[in-house]
């Protein structure tokens, strides 16, 4: 049976913080699938940091470019205007499942604009299954594409802060209108359960974002170097870190911290390691291309990330298969991945004294580190192998009915 036709779309693609989906894609192409990429904007040049991401932004097609051209976005939407009984449909989807408010419902007639293009190309293309990741404004898009175009449609779910709104992103609307949604975790299942109809529970599945094990070298473990990879925002509790990083360093002279990310939090952290006395054993580094961030983690001897709300961090799988231990927050499906005190130490969220002390207990005890480092590396490659993730994905796709006419 050949394999589907299949397009990808994000808000903004490819993006260094995703590199996830950008893996994802690649484990498709090499199961057979075509896949074409879609963005609504242009990605940002400071997210351009690899020969990957500078790849993918060169094939990607972005849905606002042509939505510019008045030509353009009037001549796909008389294409769709031929069958007036679907295009009002749309339409009225677009106005019932807009966000309250006159805002609200302008920024969905502005996302059923996109939509008309986004459709257009998918169908001229000769695309037959669109993905959508994140599950926010893109999502509104491709939903809307799917009912101008008939092409069926599914989204990958994340969390946290797609659960922190979900009504104002209708997330009920559309898993009733996908032939599926993936939920990187059993707590996201469970997360899109409370808002989902039941009779759409049967479309949510649980593939995992992944990574590929052997990409990582095990780490070269010996001294105190610890590595944060993440964006630097509020979300991710950079500030907390610092401050056990100040409580650690009277008796751990040694003990340096490399930062590989950027974002709006940036300045004032630098600022606030200075402050602290920190400005010698913190290290800023920006963003870095997949193998650059390959080559931190093989260096590092702890790998933590001190974040208040996440879904499953790919940033830990990619440690644990370098067999570097984790220190990281109990929170959403973190759990699911790393095992408290077997392959890495979990402790409460904005707590700055627990995590000192997981922090010291393991720049204490390298045989320690060695072991929960052996025992994430058979985690990820039993459980987060994105080889066998995308084989899911495939399945599903497959199992999908083609696009209407």
């Amino acid at each position: 049976m050949s394999l589907p036709k299949l397009a990808y779309l994000t808000g903004e693609y490819p993006r260094a913080s995703d590199t996830f989906i950008q893996r994802e894609v690649a484990a498709l192409r090499d199961l057979g699938h075509e896949v074409l990429t879609c963005s609504i904007r242009t990605t940002g040049a400071e997210h351009l940091v690899g020969p990957e991401q500078r790849e993918e932004h060169a094939r990607t097609f972005r849905v606002l470019a042509d939505c510019r051209s008045p030509l353009r976005l009037l001549r796909a939407h008389s294409r769709w205007l031929r069958r007036p009984a679907r295009y009002l449909r749309a339409l009225a989807l677009a106005w019932q499942s807009a966000p309250k408010g006159l805002k609200g419902r302008a920024y969905n007639l502005i996302y059923f604009a996109e939509a008309g293009v986004l459709a257009d190309h998918l169908a001229r293309q000769g695309v037959q299954h669109l993905h959508n990741h994140i599950a926010k404004a893109s999502c509104t898009v491709a939903m809307l594409a799917s009912e101008l175009s008939g092409i069926p449609y599914s989204f990958t779910i994340h969390g946290p802060d797609i659960f922190f709104e979900p009504h104002h992103w209708r997330i009920d609307e559309k898993t009733r209108r996908a032939r599926f949604v993936a939920c990187i975790s059993a707590f996201c299942r469970a997360q899109l359960m409370c808002f989902a109809d039941r009779a759409d529970w049967q479309r949510l599945h649980i593939v995992h974002c992944g990574i590929t094990p052997e990409r990582y070298a095990p780490a070269r473990h010996g001294g105190q170097t610890l590595l944060f990879v993440g964006r630097l925002a509020a979300v991710k509790g950079v500030p907390v870190l610092l401050r056990a990083l100040a409580d650690l360093a009277p008796r751990h002279p040694e003990l340096r911290l490399r930062l590989i990310g950027d974002g709006p939090e940036r300045i004032a952290l630098e600022t606030l390691a200075q402050e602290l006395g920190l400005g010698e054993r913190t290290e800023f580094l920006g963003y870095r291309g997949q193998a650059e961030v390959a080559e931190a983690v093989s260096h590092a001897d702890v790998f933590v990330l001190p974040s208040f709300a996440e879904g499953v961090p790919v940033v830990l799988m990619e440690a644990m298969a370098a067999q570097v231990p984790v220190v990281t927050t109990r929170i959403a499906g973190v759990p699911e991945l790393v095992e408290d005190g077997t392959s890495g130490l979990l402790v409460p969220p904005g707590e700055t004294g627990a995590l000192a002390e997981a922090l010291e207990a393991l720049i204490a005890a390298p045989e320690r580190r060695r072991a929960m480092g052996a025992a994430g590396r058979t985690k990820v490659a039993e459980e987060f192998d994105v080889r066998t993730e995308a084989a899911k994905l495939s399945a599903l796709f497959t199992q999908a009915p083609e696009a209407g006419a």
